[in-house]
Formats: C-alpha cells, sequence, structure tokens
C-alpha cells in the first residue's frame, strides 16, 4: 500500500520551490494597478489579531484542477492543508468529491486532520456531492442518500470540523420539494446531532436558489443543527427554455434573507479588475449584508474562474487580498 505523501512534499517541487513558484506567477499578472508583491503574498499573511470581523479560509473547489489532475500538477488532499498555507490561508473547506474512494476511511481523515494541525491549518467543514438527493421523492432513495452521507459526517468528525454542506435537490412542485427536502434534511440532522455537526445547505441552483424557498425549508426542518451556507455566486433558479426565460434571484436579497440562518458563508469569485475587485457582484455590498447579520465566522473563498494553474492559484489568493482589504476598511 502507497503511503501518506509526507506534509512538506509537493509534487515536482517542495514547499520552497512551491511558495517561490507562486510567487514568480505575479510577474505575469497584468494587474497594473496593484503591486505584484501585494498580491501573492504567502504565509507570513496570517496570523492576524483574533478579534477581526471574520476569518477567511480556502475552498479546495478553488484549485479543483490541481486536484482532479487536469492539464496541470496534480495536488493530493494530504497535501492541501500546506498549499492553503503557502497562498496565505489558516483554514479550510474540504470537498468530498477529490477522495470519494476514502469514504469511511477513518485512518485517511486522522492523517488528514494531523497534517492540517502541523500546519496550524483549521478544517472548517466537508463540502458534499454526489451523494444522492436528501429530497428525493421516493422515500427509500432519500433514506439512503441520507445514509450515503453519513461517511462524510463522520469524515468531518474526524477532521474537526464543524460542519457539512449539503444540496437540497428534489423534484415535484414547489411545496413538494420544500416538503421533501425538509424530510430529508431532518433525517440527516438527526445523524450529525451526536456527532455535534451542523447540517448546512447552500444555495445551489434551483429552487435551492431561491430565497423564500430555503428559509422556508429551514422552518419545516425545524432542528437546531440545520442551517444555510450563503454562497455569493449561484443564483440561478431556472435556465432558459422555449417556454420561458433564464430566471435568477436577485443576490444581495438572497444573502439577507439566507443570513439568519447561516452557519458560514462561501464567497464565490470569477473574475477581477485592475483594481483587484471582483466583477461579477459587489463584494463589500455582500460583506456589509454579512456583517448587518452579526456572522463573524469563516468565509470560505471558492475561487469559480479560471482553467489554468496560474489563474486558480492567482483568483484565491486575489479573493483573499479583496476580503481582507475590505475586512481592514471596515475595521478601521
Amino acid at each position: 500500500m502507497p503511503q501518506p505523501t509526507s506534509r512538506s512534499t509537493l509534487p515536482e517541487w517542495n514547499r520552497r520551490q512551491f511558495t517561490t513558484r507562486i510567487g514568480g506567477l505575479a510577474a505575469g499578472l497584468m494587474l497594473p494597478a496593484i503591486a505584484p508583491a501585494r498580491i501573492l503574498k504567502a504565509a507570513d499573511d496570517v496570523g492576524e489579531p483574533e478579534d477581526k470581523l471574520f476569518q477567511i479560509s480556502l475552498a479546495q473547489w478553488s484549485l479543483r484542477n490541481h486536484f482532479r489532475g487536469e492539464r496541470v500538477p496534480h495536488l493530493d488532499n494530504l497535501q492541501f492543508p500546506a498549499v492553503a498555507r503557502s497562498l496565505g490561508f489558516d483554514a479550510v473547506e474540504y470537498l468530498n468529491q477529490f477522495c470519494m474512494d476514502k469514504a469511511g476511511d477513518d485512518a485517511y481523515f486522522q492523517t488528514l486532520a494531523k497534517h492540517a494541525a502541523d500546519e496550524g491549518v483549521t478544517s472548517v467543514l466537508m463540502m458534499c456531492d454526489r451523494t444522492g438527493s436528501l429530497g428525493d421523492p421516493d422515500p427509500a432513495r432519500r433514506q439512503q442518500a441520507v445514509q450515503d452521507h453519513v461517511p462524510w459526517l463522520n469524515a468531518a468528525a474526524q477532521l474537526g470540523c464543524h460542519a457539512i454542506r449539503v444540496n437540497a435537490r428534489s423534484a415535484g412542485s414547489y411545496e413538494e420539494q420544500q416538503k421533501l427536502a425538509a424530510d430529508g434534511l431532518h433525517q440527516l440532522c438527526e445523524k450529525a446531532d451526536p456527532l455535534g455537526l451542523s447540517v448546512l445547505v447552500e444555495n445551489h441552483g434551483g429552487w435551492s436558489s431561491h430565497g423564500r424557498w430555503l428559509v422556508d425549508v429551514m422552518k419545516m426542518v425545524d432542528h437546531p443543527r440545520v442551517g444555510t451556507l450563503p454562497d455569493f455566486g449561484n443564483f440561478r433558479i431556472s435556465k432558459a427554455s422555449a417556454d420561458s426565460p433564464e430566471l435568477h434571484y436577485d443576490p444581495y436579497l438572497l444573502l439577507h434573507e439566507l443570513m439568519p440562518f447561516a452557519h458560514g458563508v462561501s464567497a464565490k469569485s470569477k473574475d477581477f479588475d485592475a483594481s483587484g475587485n471582483e466583477t461579477t457582484v459587489d463584494y463589500r455590498r455582500l460583506i456589509d449584508i454579512v456583517l448587518r447579520h452579526n456572522y463573524h465566522g469563516h468565509i470560505g473563498v471558492e475561487f469559480g474562474g479560471g482553467n489554468t494553474a496560474r489563474s486558480q492559484f492567482e483568483g484565491a489568493i486575489l479573493t483573499r487580498r479583496l476580503l481582507e482589504r475590505i475586512r481592514q476598511e471596515k475595521s478601521a
């Protein structure tokens, strides 16, 4: 059996070379308004006072091409905490898609937890996909979907996370989907309760991106372990069809509606202008809403743009730097 990869080993380069490589990417940035040395700073950014307005974490999805091994150097899950540190983060959010074959392997996640602890990196949550529909109309398949999430609850517990993120996928009418999703979520919350974990629903397309729909689902679940993970970028309820145009929910209204139930926030980003501001949504307005709801936990960087090694590393760092600038502005 292959031995776990050492936390200090990265493919094709060691940690120092990795950090140097990331810094060297600054030379290719076409962002004249920002000095590259200020954009691409590594782990010495971390270690700020604990009374910050909010914390910042790195979602593994940001570096998806590396964990998939698509056209860029491949990264292993066990290297994620060290990579996050090299990019200036002290907290991480995992994605089960990158370790589906490790479901139920407690020893693996204990090893990953040790790597995170050795790097001084906090494990925040486990994002769960490809685990069935919690709102499946068929009771047996709905119960199976609940059961298929249990290994990821256990993985999150081994890692020291506070929650898992799930999807509220269902079928049927508006009201039917609410009832079905609420039933599946309640069942899963009962599984999560003995582990001290929360079950968070992200606005992830379909009715879950409709603020009032998801708020009512939260109320119907009626369990202290359920909550939301508002995302800054998923607002499409339906695609365009021959009968109707593409339907989107207002992003700022959605965030306002979901924040009372939030146990986390996902800062989706896609592109940046020459001043380092995200171009698809108003980050300052979104952070204002987050803070008005007295949320001071982790905001997870989830860079969704770019298909090259440079753009995914840079996108994660640019998003972090934008959040740090906004945090400093609002702390002044």
